[in-house]
């Protein structure tokens, strides 16, 4: 039997070392994979490639699946981001980003059980790039958000509820303001709510949202939103349960799908084996359980629960001093039982 091929983007920075780190835990639960190395990122740019090559990108769509490390986007100039472009490219317009309450994690909210999974759409909002000058004193972005958009969105957040036997479903927004582009939304989003009567479904302005969310988090169950708002609400989700280091993230799309750690490259600590792998390892889980290999999965998380419970040997981040190699070991001794 032939061996599922995966494309894998190690990325740029502390990309390649928990890329590195990941591969070993899956290759210790038995999972086995062809994996595909591709370019994207720096590494491309510097070949004199863009950000997400062409190349890349048509085998990713031939592929299917992917895996990503953290590349780098300049702040101001420079490239386009690699995620922006691949995300367009392959249509991945659902972006969903769990975020949970780890043991052992220090933190603001370490005794309260946060569990939400932000569903952000991935293709429009401010993030469609179109932007202009009409005079050097003034620079324009328009908003695009398209009725279809909206209702694939709102559709894949109530279904995912319902699959992961969710009860509640939020929209977050600022129609109060935005009374056509956001009012869009919001009017998809109670269409979408009338499919699914068995998921609880309400709104909330995204200024009210964020105060919630340093309140109570505990409140919120699955949260679906625009592009701009859910960059910014799901990295504060991160932060409520310990930060980027631990944030997972999958790109969804109607033919292909693409697994990536949410933080970014961290040049300052590259090479330095220092860097914690958990989030893009939480990736790969959620990687494994849409290919249906939910036992490897499920062995993998319960390795992250422990290890991060027990405190013993985690990295620097997380309070420990436990380098990438040590806490991947401590890992898979978990995961191999």
């Amino acid at each position: 039997m032939s061996k599922r091929k995966i494309a894998l983007i190690p990325g740029d920075g502390i990309g390649p070392e928990i890329t590195a780190a990941v591969l070993r835990v899956l290759d210790a639960t038995g999972f086995e994979a062809e994996w595909v190395y591709l370019e994207g990122g720096l590494g491309a740019i510097e070949k004199g490639l863009p950000a997400m090559p062409e190349s890349t990108i048509e085998a990713i769509r031939e592929i299917g699946i992917a895996l990503k490390g953290p590349t780098t986007t300049p702040i101001g100039g420079g490239h386009v981001s690699a995620n922006v472009a691949l995300r367009k490219a392959l249509d991945l317009y659902a972006n969903v980003r769990p975020a949970k309450t780890l043991p052992g994690v220090k933190g603001h909210f370490a005794n309260t059980n946060i569990d939400v999974i932000i569903v952000r759409e991935n293709t429009e909002d401010l993030y469609a790039g179109i932007e202009f000058m009409p005079h050097p004193d003034m620079a324009q972005a328009i908003k695009v958000i398209t009725r279809p958009g909206c209702k694939r969105l709102c559709e894949f957040a109530f279904d995912m509820a319902r699959k992961q036997g969710r009860k509640r479903v939020t929209a977050i927004h600022k129609a109060n303001i935005m009374k056509l582009a956001d009012g869009l939304f919001l009017e998809e989003f109670r269409k979408a709510a009338v499919k699914y009567p068995d998921i609880q479904a309400d709104d909330i302005i995204v200024d009210n949202c964020c105060m919630q969310l340093v309140t109570k988090p505990e409140q919120f169950d699955v949260m679906v939103t625009e592009n701009l708002y859910g960059d910014i609400v799901s990295d504060l989700c991160a932060g409520l349960v310990g930060g980027l280091g631990l944030a997972p993230g999958a790109n969804i799309g109607e033919h292909g799908a693409v697994f990536e750690a949410v933080h970014g490259s961290a040049p300052d600590i590259a090479g330095m084996g220092i860097a914690n792998p958990t989030a893009l390892l939480s990736s790969a889980v959620m990687m494994l359980r849409h290919l249906g290999e939910y036992d490897k999965a499920d062995r993998i998380a319960a390795a992250i629960l422990k290890v991060c419970g027990e405190g013993k040997t985690v990295t620097g981040d997380l309070g420990g001093t436990a380098t990438t190699d040590q806490y991947t070991d401590a890992i898979i001794k978990e995961v191999v039982g």
